[in-house]
């Protein structure tokens, strides 16, 4: 090699390393550029204060959470109310996400780690995108696959593989980096369903208790004089089963629904039973639940008529004293009462979806509800 191809290849060295190093550079400017660098917050410039619309899809589903003057709503459930604790735990959590681990991941390697854009092919994640009041994004990312973390002392089968400790996500803004956060983000799911507020009404202090066909006669009806009196058939006719009807009784007090039906006649698939509650408030529910021809769930509407009691009545031989702290006692119940009932009245707007077998003690036949003879003791007159 003479000198001046010495010369030549060292010049060709220096063009390739700057070259090189520019292309360094670069990388490192797209980099913190991104602001991925580990230890900083996920979304740094993320304002809650300016969210007033939150998105969330993936290949299944889309959820999209609205803000409504002073109340959040899930605009795929017909306006239906939705969790604000729920979303102010997600946006609260988001802006306060560091990075924990910082890589360049082309595209063709996102479906590996779900981050790839919601779609109905493999490996596709969940995007959540905040928008402000005129429909500005604010903030858009995608939730990619969930990192387990081995854990030695849970005992549980489902821990085999590790317990979820993070999760992969993509920013935006970010281009090419994938990041990975400490916390799983299990609850950012994009079904509507799980971002409803599950208040529901309470039908407490049942008074008479009736269940049957739509335009029929209750296949059994069931009363009691007393709030803590004893039920009976209001019509006679066999003993009734302690345990059935107070169980059905709580039940109405205790209700949980799933879902809100996005479209309640489509989904309907039989005639309706109603249950019809009369409570010592002078309360009146009536609940329609209709089996759903996709499943095992049934579609659950309800009114409430009457208005609770304007006045106490006395007791017999009540003291001044008694009689003043009980009247204060009774005007803070009903207020508490009349509101609850307002809140349950503008809820039955809607139809909603309740598994069967949290309605089970209300889908009882009169058989069912009789109480079952012990062997060898003799039915009750016998002699």
């Amino acid at each position: 090699m003479n000198r001046r191809q010495f010369l030549y290849l060292v010049i060709a060295l220096v063009v390739l390393g700057g070259a090189g190093l520019a292309l360094v550079w670069q990388d490192i400017a797209d980099y913190r550029a991104s602001g991925a660098r580990i230890g900083a917050k996920l979304l740094p410039d993320f304002r809650i204060a300016d969210v007033a619309e939150v998105r969330l899809q993936n290949a299944k589903h889309q959820a999209t959470l609205a803000r409504k003057e002073k109340t959040w709503v899930v605009q795929e459930r017909n306006g239906y109310p939705a969790s604000f604790q729920e979303i102010s735990d997600l946006m609260i959590k988001l802006a306060e996400l560091k990075v924990t681990q910082a890589e360049q991941v082309g595209a063709a390697l996102w479906p590996r780690i779900e981050l790839a854009d919601p779609g109905k092919e493999p490996g596709s994640g969940t995007r959540v995108e905040f928008k402000d009041g005129s429909g500005k994004v604010l903030a858009s990312l995608i939730l990619g696959k969930k990192v387990l973390k081995k854990d030695p002392l849970n005992p549980l089968p489902a821990a085999k593989d590790g317990v979820p400790a993070g999760r992969y996500v993509r920013v935006a803004s970010a281009k090419d980096v994938v990041v990975v956060v400490s916390d799983p983000l299990g609850k950012a799911e994009a079904d509507p369903g799980k971002w409803l507020n599950k208040d529901f009404f309470k039908a407490d202090r049942v008074k008479t208790l009736a269940v049957g066909p739509e335009g029929g006669a209750p296949h059994w009806k069931i009363a009691r004089a007393e709030e803590w009196g004893q039920w009976k058939f209001a019509a006679g006719g066999g003993n009734l089963d302690p345990s059935a009807a107070v169980a059905a009784a709580n039940k109405l007090g205790s209700l949980a629904f799933d879902d809100v039906a996005a479209d309640p006649k489509a989904e309907s698939g039989e005639k309706p039973l109603v249950v019809v509650a009369e409570t010592f408030d002078n309360l009146v529910y009536t609940v329609k639940l209709a089996k759903r021809a996709a499943d095992n769930s049934y579609l659950a509407s309800f009114t409430v008529a009457g208005e609770p009691p304007a006045q106490r009545v006395p007791e017999k031989d009540e003291k001044a004293d008694q009689k003043e702290r009980r009247a204060k006692e009774f005007e803070e119940s009903r207020k508490t009462l009349v509101e609850r009932v307002a809140a349950e009245r503008a809820l039955a707007q809607w139809t909603y979806v309740i598994a069967k077998s949290e309605l089970d003690p209300l889908l009882r036949s009169r058989s069912d509800m009789v109480a079952r003879q012990r062997e060898g003791k003799p039915p009750p007159g016998f002699r």
